[in-house]
Formats: C-alpha cells, structure tokens, sequence
C-alpha cells in the first residue's frame, strides 16, 4: 500500500496482519540466529551482526524487543573492536528503552576502551540508576574511577614537571645565559640544571682530559683525591687550566630547551607549551640570544671567576650543560693546543 493510506476492506487488513505476522516471525528467527552465530564463536560474529541487523530492519518488533537487538549486536561489535559501533548500537538501545542495562554496560566498556573515561562513567551512573545492585556495572565503575584517579595523578606530574621546566627556562633568561644543543650526552645523559627553592641554579660540569681521552662529571664541586689515572702527578690543581670552547653552537628557542629539559620526565611527551615559548628571544638584553657565528675559539677560564659569570660571556653558549676542557700545562698537548694545532674531534 502507498504511503499514508489505510486499509479498505477487511481482505486487505487480513493480508496486512499476515505481512506483520511473517516480519515479526522473521525477525525473532534471526535474532536467534544471530544469537547462535554468537556461541560459535568470533569466525562467526560478522554472521551474527548481519542477523541482527536483518532483524532490525524488518521494524517489526516492539521498541523494548528492537532495543535488544541493537544491544545485542553492540555486544558483538564490542568484541570484534569496533568500539565506536559499540557504542551506537547502545545509544539507540538505551534510545528505545532506558532500562536496557545491558546497553549501559556495553556503552559504559566501549567507552572505556577509547579512554573515554568522564563517557565510561557516565554511562555507569546512568545504568546503575536504573538497577543499582548490578554487579557487572558496580565492577566497571570501581575500574574506570581508579583509572581516572590515575589520569588526574599523572596530569599533575605532567603540570608540575612543565611548570618546573618553564622555571628552569625563565631563571636562564633572567641570567642572560645562552642555551644550545647537548653535547656529549653518552657521558652526561639527560643531566640538566637545577633550580631550587631560593631560585639559584644548580650546575652539573663535563670536564674533559681531551690528551688522555677521560673525563669527569660533576653534580657538586668537593675536595677530591688525585686522579687515579694521572700517574704522573700531570694534572694536580696547579698544574691544570680549563677552557671553554667560544662561539660554536647555536641557541635554541625557548620551545627546544622546555622539550629539551623534559627528557626523562612523566611531561617528556608534550609537544605544546602554550604561545609564549614558541619562539627564540633573539637580540634581547635578558634574553635568550644567538651567538656562535664565525669561528669557534678556546677561551681560558679565570678560576677567580664564579662559574655564573663564567657561563654569562656573550660568546658562550651553553652545550645542554657546561663543559670545560681541562689541560695540564706539564704536558707535550699544552703546546700544540696553546698553539692552535689541535680542534675538537667533530
């Protein structure tokens, strides 16, 4: 019959009951169906989906019976992975009759699957609303509101770690210090300087024996015994003197040295930090300015200079953390390095 017209005769309201009758019969039979290709197991699942959604286009059945339907094919979408499916399938089940637990459930583990946790909850709140002595739902909740107390921690280390990061960067700037990419990190790895509660940097020093090949590194400056490697007393206090390598090096934006002092962290993964580090300072008094064109030079450390005055010369950029060259002035490698005949190895 066309759209919108009514039965004429009592024949054609017969034959119209007989049509409901098989569409009903036909959509209880693959329901069934669909629910035996279930037990089969997952070869059979896409079997079952297309049961049920035969089922369901036969719109034949009651609201409370078609809700089913729609759950039960979530329940099946939701075992293959098709989480975003899952959770359709139980919206229009929870659609046709809000007291489809069931439907809760499967919306409420979907979610959960996609780290949808506030949705998962959600959900969970809603079907216990309508039984709150279910089980299953009571479980579910319990889970996801342990994985969203954990979320909370961990995005509080994430903000504590940036902040810390951010502080780190703006106590550098304020010192007029230059920063640049890390060296020699396969000796230091992820060492980074420290500012503490009174806002004074803590620095970690390289110090490199470039004619023996050795090095150590420093995280507090102590009174140390000789070196058990200087057999011939070549590199006792005065004997020594340090160098840092000038103008080599670029600086890095303030964005590369946050993602930079994150390495390690629970933050190490944040690419954004917000709009006001996405760009270098360059040119800047206080700023983090560049340096390092032309040719690099070795420069000899006062050793009455403080290290933060040291690390404060504006042809000096800070290799991650500072390294300095130390050099015995008793051996045969002071004269050619003194004289310019020896680089750093590249």
């Amino acid at each position: 019959m066309e759209k919108g017209s009514e039965p004429q005769t009592e024949s054609e309201i017969i034959d119209l009951d007989a049509i409901q009758a098989l569409k009903e019969a036909t959509a209880i039979e693959l329901k069934e169906e669909g629910n035996s290709f279930v037990k089969m197991g997952k070869k059979h699942y896409s079997e079952a989906i297309n049961c049920y959604t035969r089922a369901i286009n036969q719109k034949a059945l009651s609201d409370t019976e078609t809700s089913l339907l729609y759950s039960n094919r979530a329940h099946v979408n939701l075992l293959l992975g098709n989480y975003g499916r899952a959770i359709s399938d139980s919206e229009e089940a929870i659609k046709l009759s809000p007291t489809n637990v069931k439907a809760f459930y499967r919306a409420a583990k979907a979610s959960l699957s996609l780290n949808k946790l506030v949705e998962a909850k959600d959900y969970c709140d809603k079907g216990l609303n309508q039984n709150p002595d279910n089980e299953e739902l009571k479980k579910l909740k319990k889970q996801i509101n342990s994985q969203i107390l954990e979320r909370k921690q961990r995005e509080a280390q994430v903000s504590k770690a940036l902040t810390a990061a951010k502080d780190l960067v703006s106590a550098i700037e304020d010192r007029g210090l230059k920063i640049g990419k890390a060296t020699f990190q396969e000796l230091t790895g992820l060492k980074k300087p420290i500012l503490d509660k009174d806002r004074i940097l803590h620095w970690p020093v390289l110090l490199l024996y470039a004619e023996v090949m050795s090095s150590d590194f420093i995280e507090d400056f102590y009174s140390a015994e000789p070196l058990p490697w200087d057999k011939e007393n070549a590199y006792t206090r005065d004997a020594i003197e340090l160098y840092y390598e000038a103008g080599s090096g670029s600086c890095l934006s303030k964005k590369e040295i946050i993602s930079n002092f994150l390495q390690g962290t629970v933050a190490s993964h944040i690419e954004s930090f917000g709009d006001d580090e996405t760009d270098s300072v360059k040119s800047s008094a206080n700023g983090i300015s560049s340096v390092g064109e032309g040719r690099s030079k070795w420069v000899n450390v006062n050793e009455r200079r403080t290290l933060h005055a040291v690390l404060k010369e504006p042809n000096l950029v800070i290799p991650g953390i500072p390294v300095f060259f130390v050099v015995s002035k008793r051996s045969s490698f002071y004269k050619d390095f003194k004289s310019g005949k020896w680089s750093l190895p590249s």
